[in-house]
């Protein structure tokens, strides 16, 4: 089975979503990123569990100085049951759409959800890579897979999350005394650069600016604040 971006994921039973998850491991590049980083984009989708609409988007901004200077955003619609540890089938059509909108693609990916950091080492950012080619990593709020030592309270701070025996990401303290994110590879950069980024990427707030800025755009767009397509964020000044 040859699994491309145009694969109809709402026709997969969890069995067929499974083996396509294994598929794609093999796949999987984590070896150290070596170019320059110009731009790096926040991906979010914002959708009700049960719903079948899905509001997605992409803020890309500039790197190192995090400054948003464009989004994409798209309306789709997904019947891919709520399964935790198979959601990239109910996002990933939609930010797919998000993704090819935008004419110069960012150099960098970060998800709000997964990458390696994952039973079957295949989050959402590590899905998304393998099909498309993107470097990807994943900043997740909650911990899908994996046992870790709480890290210390100061911003920056991190520990790693191992599962059986392996290094599969990190939880990292992006705010001092607030729970702390799990970030991981996803696709093309190394463990150690996942990390290196997210920390550079840490504001003044829990989440990295990236997926923030991606979380609050998407949720405007949502509330129909922001209209569906591709806009040079230039000129906005919405946050």
């Amino acid at each position: 089975m040859v699994v491309t971006p145009e694969l109809n994921y709402d026709q997969l039973t969890l069995g067929e979503a499974t083996l396509i998850q294994q598929q794609l491991r093999g796949h999987l590049r984590l070896e150290p990123f070596q170019k320059e980083i110009k731009t790096i984009a926040g991906a979010d989708i914002s959708l009700t569990l049960y719903s079948e609409t899905v509001f997605a988007g992409l803020v890309i901004l500039s790197y190192p100085e995090l400054q948003p200077i464009a989004c994409s955003l798209v309306q789709s619609s997904t019947i891919f049951p709520y399964v935790p540890g198979y959601l990239a089938f109910r996002e990933i059509p939609a930010i797919l759409k998000a993704y090819e909108q935008i004419p110069v693609k960012p150099d960098l990916i970060m998800f709000d959800g997964n990458g390696i950091l994952h039973a079957r080492r295949m989050g959402i950012a590590s899905h998304f890579g393998v099909v498309t080619g993107a470097v990807t990593m994943g900043c997740a709020k909650k911990k899908l897979a994996g046992q870790y030592a709480e890290p210390g309270a100061s911003k920056g701070e991190y520990a790693n999350v191992t599962d059986k025996g392996e290094v599969i990401g990190y939880a990292v303290r992006t705010k001092e005394n607030v729970k702390p994110v799990f970030i991981s590879p996803g696709h093309q950069m190394s463990l150690e650069d996942s990390l290196a980024i997210a920390l550079k990427c840490t504001g003044k707030h829990r989440l990295p600016e990236p997926t923030r800025y991606a979380h609050e755009y998407v949720n405007k767009f949502r509330t129909g604040e922001i209209k569906a397509g591709y806009h040079d964020l230039s000129s906005w000044k919405l946050f």
